[in-house]
C-alpha cells in the first residue's frame, strides 16, 4: 500500500463507500506479514514510496513464489533482482504476467500502471559492454520506480570520443549513473562535464589487479571531480534507487 492507496481507502471509509470492517481487513497486514520464511514489509510503499524489492539471489523458487504472491495480493507491482534465467522461467510458470529482463537479471510484474515520479531523465552509462548487466539492473529499477530512463553503453575512457559524441544526451539528464569496472575512471570524466548528480557504480569486471571491483571502488571514492557519489560494487539497484530519490518531484 502506498500513500495514494491509503488516501483512497480513508476517503472511501469517510464517505461510507466501505465499512469499518473492510478498512480493517485492508490494514490488517500493516506493517508486515509473517509468511514463515519471510516477513513481508507491506508498509514499505507507504513509508518510502516504493514496495519491497525481492533479492532473488539465495532464495528458492518456492520462497520467491510465496513472497511474490503476498506482495501481489496487496496490489503491489513486483521487482525481483539477481535472478538467473532458469529460476525466472520456473517463476513465470506460476505468474504468466511476469517479464524477465535477461540483461538485467530482473523479473518484473506490472499489475497496475507505473505512475511517473521523476522530474527529469535518469541516464545510465556503462564504460564497457561487460558492465551492462549492472547497468541494465539500474535501468529496470529506475523505470519501475516511475522514471524516464535513457542508457548509453560502451563509452569508456579507452575511447573517450564515444562519450563526447553523445554530449546532448548527457547534458539533458537530471541524474547520471555511471557504471565502470577496471580502474573506474569514467564517473570522474562525466562529473567533470556536467553540473548534475553523478552516481558511480564500480563493477567486478577487470583483470587481476582490479581485485574484483575494489580498484574501481577506490578510484571512484578518490575522484577529484566534485559531485560523485559512490555505491557498492555491482550495486546497480542501489544506484537506481538513490537516483530515483534525487529525481523525485517530492
Amino acid at each position: 500500500m502506498d500513500t495514494k492507496e491509503l488516501k483512497i481507502l480513508l476517503h472511501n471509509l469517510k464517505n461510507g463507500d466501505i465499512d469499518l470492517d473492510d478498512a480493517m481487513e485492508r490494514l490488517k497486514y500493516l506493517p508486515f506479514e509473517d509468511i514463515g520464511h519471510a516477513n513481508i514489509d507491506h508498509h514499505r510503499g507507504l513509508r518510502l514510496g516504493f514496495p519491497e524489492v525481492i533479492l532473488g539471489e539465495g532464495k528458492s523458487v518456492g520462497q520467491m513464489e510465496k513472497i511474490i504472491a503476498a506482495l501481489l495480493d496487496k496490489g503491489n507491482n513486483i521487482l525481483a533482482t539477481r535472478l538467473d534465467e532458469g529460476k525466472a522461467s520456473k517463476i513465470k510458470e506460476f505468474f504468466p504476467a511476469a517479464s524477465y529482463h535477461a540483461d538485467a537479471r530482473c523479473l518484473t510484474i506490472e499489475q497496475k500502471p507505473i505512475e511517473p515520479r521523476g522530474k527529469g531523465t535518469i541516464l545510465v552509462i556503462s564504460a564497457g559492454t561487460s558492465d551492462i548487466p549492472v547497468a541494465a539492473e539500474a535501468v529496470v529499477t529506475a523505470q519501475m520506480m516511475g522514471n524516464q530512463v535513457e542508457h548509453l553503453y560502451d563509452v569508456g575512457v579507452a575511447g573517450i570520443h564515444r562519450l563526447l559524441a553523445r554530449k546532448e544526451l548527457i547534458f539533458a539528464a537530471s541524474v547520471i549513473i555511471v557504471v565502470a569496472g577496471m580502474e573506474g575512471a569514467l564517473p570522474s570524466v562525466v562529473a567533470g562535464l556536467v553540473g548534475r548528480p553523478v552516481i558511480g557504480v564500480p563493477t567486478s569486471v577487470g583483470y587481476g589487479a582490479s581485485f574484483g571491483g575494489i580498484a574501481a571502488l577506490l578510484g571512484m571514492l578518490n575522484s577529484c571531480a566534485a559531485g560523485v557519489t559512490v555505491v557498492n560494487i555491482d550495486n546497480g539497484f542501489g544506484a537506481a534507487y538513490a537516483a530515483s530519490l534525487m529525481n523525485s518531484e517530492g
